[in-house]
């Protein structure tokens, strides 16, 4: 079978780890004939050094961004698998943040797998690694691994509001209309809330509507924005009631990029932290910017800030329908 098991325990000063690979494979690369050659104990020995000189550089480790050197020791023959086992430490200078295992193991096979188990004290943390995804990362159960955690996934939220359309579009749409600078923060602050909530609820896999629901829901909260600055009355603002909604529709739909990560589940908690927490930056970075701009259009001209409000509100609401006729008729089009 096109199968390797790497087995990795953490410990504080080193991590000891086994691989497990066919001897159909070893022997393929080795020009052994016949492969079961190696199930004999004394062929293992007498080829233990071309097979850890075949294998080791094929696992490659790394902590915190350093990469690892293994030593590796003890080829045995595991029969009832057809399997050899290798052994290896690696030395450990620091305890351990962020683990990284990266692995083409057998090159010629494009259908081969690696099955990764990672083990900390009681906790295992599972990947399967293959020409598709050579690499894993895992971040520990220490301070250092929370750390790691809030490093990655801070930029990553801010980035998810930088770079998403339909998200500008949306706050733009919620500042058209003004407002002091305490009502902004509570409007961005609500959508991070209601984000935060969804997004918990579907990385945990508690709920978990469907794409097609939940992508042209967003292109209709953004139609709705635009609609509600039109027909908006003096003393009414639902703005943070809007935010709330659309807020909580978006989170499910970041959370199919966040299960890619495969995190284990205790640093499930701070990556969801850090990548709200990025996005309500994010989002105090655009309203500074945008509502300052605004603001310095409207004390110059009242008539202008009116007009740019309804103008904006427009085009806010064109987009968001442009959006729910694509993901609804055209779904293949939806990225």
């Amino acid at each position: 079978m096109p199968f390797s098991y790497l087995d990795l325990r953490i410990e504080r000063t080193f991590i000891e780890g086994t691989l497990v690979a066919h001897i159909f494979d070893v022997a393929h690369d080795l020009n052994i004939e016949p492969p079961e050659k190696l199930l004999q104990p004394s062929v293992a020995a007498e080829r233990a050094g071309a097979i850890i000189e075949l294998l080791s550089p094929r696992v490659m480790l790394g902590a915190d961004g350093k990469p690892l050197r293994g030593e590796w020791s003890n080829v045995e023959v595991v029969p009832e698998r057809q399997s050899l086992r290798l052994h290896v430490r690696y030395p450990l200078a620091a305890p351990v943040g962020t683990l990284t295992v990266a692995t083409i193991m057998f090159p010629y096979d494009p259908q081969h797998q690696t099955f990764l188990n990672v083990y900390e004290r009681d906790a295992l943390t599972q990947a399967i690694l293959d020409r598709g995804r050579i690499q894993f990362d895992y971040f520990a159960g220490t301070r250092q691994g929370a750390i790691a955690v809030v490093g990655k996934f801070l930029p990553i939220g801010i980035r998810h509001m930088m770079i998403g359309p339909e998200h500008l579009i949306f706050l733009v749409g919620l500042m058209l209309l003004g407002g002091t600078i305490r009502q902004l923060v509570i409007i961005v602050t609500a959508f991070t809330i209601a984000h935060t909530v969804s997004l918990s609820l579907a990385a945990l896999n508690l709920v978990t509507p469907p794409v097609r629901i939940i992508e042209p829901a967003i292109a209709l909260s953004i139609v709705y924005v635009g609609a509600d600055n039109l027909l908006v009355h003096d003393g009414r603002d639902v703005r943070a009631w809007i935010a709330t909604a659309f807020g909580f529709i978006h989170g499910f739909a970041f959370a199919t990029v966040l299960r890619e990560f495969d995190l284990p589940h205790r640093a499930l908690a701070w990556s969801l932290f850090s990548i709200n927490l990025g996005v309500e930056i994010g989002q105090l970075i655009v309203v500074a910017a945008v509502a300052s701009l605004l603001s310095a259009l409207r004390s110059r001209s009242e008539v202008v800030g009116r007009r740019l409000a309804f103008a904006g509100s427009i085009v806010v609401m064109a987009a968001g329908t442009f959006w729910f006729i694509q993901r609804v008729f055209f779904p293949q089009g939806v990225s």
